[in-house]
């Protein structure tokens, strides 16, 4: 018999938490989160997006067993602002057990008519901040911090359950032989000269705090127009700095600034902590920490994370002065593969920004979408 639960303690919430540790236990590409970073994720009274969603944790249980998961969200910027009637969900796991995704979802269902929405899309996160989609090929490859990995047999049980394919995401990585220089080296030039723009280089987080407000304004605006972008307020961006500021090597962050000194665009790559994080299995303390300093300082992968540039900008070729940045340090590093996170399908101005760079696709996800009867 398939029950379902509320979390309502800390201590079911690192039950949350921890289920998938069971779950993919015997799986070499599930990346592990950090436990207590999650924790915190979840923690109403730190993570200032429950000032504008709600969310509602539950575990299913076999008899006694955790055999599934789910978080269901409700985020009231996009519902009231945005007049979208979409109830989220995320954080899904589950066993190989049609009637436990079942159940799960139906709780998901539940709120979600309570709440007058007209329909649910997942897995998706508070934010586009957050990881989202649910993997549909690359099940081979290793996973990253800013993805969800899960089982193939995922996919089958979204059909299963009535649930359409709502937005695909794709994943691609290329390597630096790949790199030609010649495709941007002396074009950044003339268009510093043109535009009068200049490229900001760092050497300490503390540089880099300084513009980070900027930075979240340019990618509002470079984002906005997107399917599935959600605005992200101020205190949001107060969190996500002291929460992800901390892993960014200030050498692989890149703003460029207009001759007013107005930030217009920026890019930011990090070291792949999917080594490190496998090591430590989502624990810091006694020896993670070591392990991520050394994934920090020595890498030979990395990820892109995040970019933005102005509308105004786009299309004139500014990454050209961000890429010759990048190339510069990541010769110095010797990095030999680059990640980029999931972008979506649709989204053609930003694959034509990489297509000087032979990327190729190596993995797909995407969200699913049911009305709510």
């Amino acid at each position: 018999m398939i029950t379902v639960k509320e979390v309502q303690s800390k201590k079911d919430l690192r039950t949350f938490v921890k289920f998938p540790f069971d779950l993919y236990k015997d799986s070499e590409n599930w990346i592990p989160p950090i436990i207590n970073q999650e924790m915190k994720t979840f923690n109403k009274s730190l993570n200032p997006v429950f000032e504008n969603a709600d969310a509602y944790f539950f575990l299913a249980f076999k008899d006694t067993e955790v055999v599934g998961r789910v978080t269901a969200i409700i985020n009231w910027l996009e519902v009231n602002g945005k007049n979208i009637k979409k109830m989220r969900f995320g954080w899904f796991d589950f066993i190989d057990d049609l009637a436990v995704s079942k159940a799960l979802l139906g709780k998901v269902e539940e709120i979600g008519r309570q709440n007058g929405l007209t329909f649910m899309e997942g897995p998706v996160g508070f934010s586009n901040l957050d990881k989202v989609g649910v993997m549909t090929e690359g099940f081979e490859y290793p996973g990253s911090m800013i993805t969800w990995y899960n089982h193939p047999y995922y996919v089958d049980h979204f059909e299963k359950h009535g649930f359409t394919v709502e937005k695909r995401y794709q994943e691609s990585h290329f390597y630096f032989d790949d790199i030609k220089p010649e495709t941007f080296l002396k074009a950044q030039e003339l268009i510093k000269r043109r535009y009068k723009l200049e490229c900001l280089n760092f050497k300490s987080t503390k540089e880099i705090m300084a513009y980070t407000d900027d930075m979240f304004k340019v990618f509002t605006k470079s984002h906005a127009t997107l399917s599935s972008f959600v605005e992200i307020n101020e205190k949001q961006r107060e969190y996500f700095k002291k929460k992800f500021v901390k892993f960014l090597n200030p050498e692989y962050v890149k703003f460029v600034v207009n001759e007013a000194g107005e930030l217009i665009a920026f890019a930011i790559i990090t070291p792949s902590y999917a080594n490190a994080l496998k090591k430590i299995n989502g624990r810091i303390f006694p020896f993670g920490i070591r392990h991520l300093l050394r994934a920090k300082k020595h890498n030979e992968k990395a990820v892109f994370y995040l970019i933005g540039i102005l509308p105004e900008y786009q299309n004139k070729g500014v990454t050209a002065i961000i890429f010759n940045e990048f190339y510069k340090e990541v010769k110095k590093k010797k990095v030999k593969e680059f990640i980029r996170g999931p972008e979506l399908e649709d989204n053609i101005a930003i694959q034509q920004i990489w297509k000087h760079f032979n990327p190729v696709i190596f993995k797909r996800r995407c969200t699913y979408r049911k009305a709510i009867q």
